[in-house]
């Protein structure tokens, strides 16, 4: 079995760091499925579920990404993201919560600063509830 490194880091901290066989990323373009010796390229990432395929394991690891650049080499994966939260640190309430409150906070917004804080909050919380509800569709087939 072929397998890829892949690194996830945010501004805050690495999220994930090792080996995947399959790697599906949320861009700008839509989904984009990697397996190892993938063409090189580069994309900025949209908010979503990022899913790794690890080796060994049955389940996917899950991680919301709000934003940020995928970088694809044929045997290394980078994705930078603005923000990243793994999926056992999610919480329904909590990402709906905070979706409301960016929305409030948008819609207040009176300088540039604020408006982009409340842009990035928005799509923190948009990647979480993405995530979620992938997970909710996994455990439902």
């Amino acid at each position: 079995m072929s397998i890829m490194q892949v690194e996830v880091v945010s501004s805050e901290q690495n999220i994930y760091s090792g080996e995947a066989s399959f790697v599906v990323v949320p861009t700008v373009s839509g989904e984009i499925g990697i397996y190892p010796r993938h063409e090189p390229i580069m994309s900025l990432v949209r908010p979503g579920a990022l899913r790794l395929t690890v080796p060994g394991e049955a389940e996917e690891v899950l991680v919301a990404v709000s934003g940020g650049v995928l970088e694809v080499q044929p045997t290394k994966i980078t994705v930078l993201a603005d923000v990243a939260v793994r999926s056992e640190e999610m919480d329904q309430a909590r990402a709906e919560e905070a979706k409301k409150a960016a929305e409030a906070n948008l819609s207040q917004a009176k300088d540039k600063q604020s408006l982009e804080k409340a842009h990035a909050a928005l799509a923190a919380a948009i990647a979480q509830l993405k995530t979620l509800d992938y997970l909710r569709s996994q455990k439902n087939k």
